[in-house]
């Protein structure tokens, strides 16, 4: 990894940590300290999704679903493949599924659905950052913690080809590294 791969900071270390506290706020009001299951989806999620449980003043269940529709390029194949499924029951139990970015919408598009056929109580959406831009699939969640350009973002858990997900803070990556020009 070399720090010329990084255009610029978007997010820092406390930028983050603040987002990170503005939802475990919303969510801990919103759930009023009933017990839930934290879906992970995995891998980009899994930094975030450790700093949001630590503030998360209910009974949790940590559960991991990896699910992806991207492969090893930065386009969003349209079709959702599942890698690893909860291992909870969720049936009649309230899901938060974590998620580190919101691009397409694909991937948690199909997640949602295939989970709802599971008849949980209730399945809410936490996104660290969304694309808007980018949506070829409507898909609503309940909680996001930024809304971020057209880029292509990496760090604090999010990568490009399996790399920079060891970043403590969350930014652009070159164009030159994924092909996209300059």
């Amino acid at each position: 990894m070399n720090k010329d791969d990084i255009k610029y900071v978007l997010f820092s270390e406390g930028e983050i940590a603040q987002i990170v506290e503005r939802l475990a706020e919303r969510i801990n009001a919103d759930y009023g300290g009933e017990e839930i299951i934290v879906g992970v989806v995995l891998k980009g999620s899994l930094t975030f999704s450790a700093d949001l449980i630590r503030k998360l003043d209910m009974p949790i269940r940590l559960d991991f679903i990896q699910a992806s529709s991207y492969g090893s390029g930065s386009k969003s194949s349209g079709k959702v493949k599942i890698k690893k499924d909860l291992e909870n029951d969720i049936k009649d139990k309230h899901l938060l599924l974590v998620e580190d970015i919101i691009d397409s919408g694909n991937t948690l598009a199909g997640l949602k659905a295939m989970l709802k056929d599971r008849e949980p109580a209730s399945v809410k959406i936490c996104a660290l950052l969304s694309k808007p831009s980018r949506r070829e699939t409507e898909i609503e969640a309940e909680y996001i913690g930024a809304e971020i350009p057209d880029e292509f973002v990496v760090g604090y858990g999010l990568d490009y080809d399996e790399k920079y997900r060891n970043l403590p803070y969350i930014g652009v990556l070159q164009p030159r590294v994924y092909g996209g020009g300059e």
